[in-house]
């Protein structure tokens, strides 16, 4: 199976750590997201995280190539819980260690109230076997979050759980994944 992995564009409510608020997409983040794919691209099926900053898009693409559309809730952005909506330079005031620890190494340290890592990773990877199962050797479009790309990127390219947070994801931005037996592999 091949994933066009599609992160959502710029947000009303800006920077920040989103998590699991449901923020929508500005008119620079729609036009993010409508510059990100071309026309003559064609999938098996939308899949799309169920958080409108990655929903409203993925209808607005699939009604108009006439795509089914499947929302994949474990495809969500990582639940950051007290932290989420804050920024980190807010962070850096209130809680400068705890986000110097979750920056050393995510996987060791759960922001207060959040979804630990393991568990995310665990929510993804669950949601990629199920798209596996349903489109075999197929191509999907998939709108998501920049944790879940980040995830995904840095098992691809083999990295220690550590450097996670050293893969950056751009608004709009695309990567290409093969998913089968062997894992994932980043496509140019």
């Amino acid at each position: 199976m091949i994933l066009h992995l599609l992160r959502h564009g710029e947000t009303e409510q800006g920077g920040g750590l989103r998590g699991s608020l449901d923020d929508a997409l500005t008119g620079a983040g729609w036009a993010q997201l409508r510059a990100a794919v071309l026309a003559e691209e064609r999938w098996a099926a939308v899949v799309s995280s169920p958080l409108q900053r990655c929903a409203r898009f993925a209808e607005e693409l699939a009604a108009a190539r006439g795509l089914p559309l499947q929302f994949e809730a474990g495809l969500q952005e990582l639940h950051f819980g007290d932290w989420e909506g804050r920024s980190a330079a807010q962070l850096m005031e209130t809680d400068a260690d705890d986000l110097g620890r979750f920056w050393a190494d995510p996987y060791a340290f759960t922001p207060p109230g959040g979804e630990p890592l393991l568990a995310f990773e665990a929510r993804v990877l669950d949601a990629l076997q199920r798209l596996h199962a349903e489109y075999p050797g197929q191509q999907l479009l998939v709108v998501t979050h920049g944790g879940v790309m980040r995830l995904l990127l840095a098992r691809a390219r083999g990295l220690p759980r550590e450097q996670l947070l050293q893969v950056s994801v751009a608004h709009g931005q695309r990567v290409h994944l093969q998913f089968d037996a062997h894992g994932l592999r980043e496509l140019p």
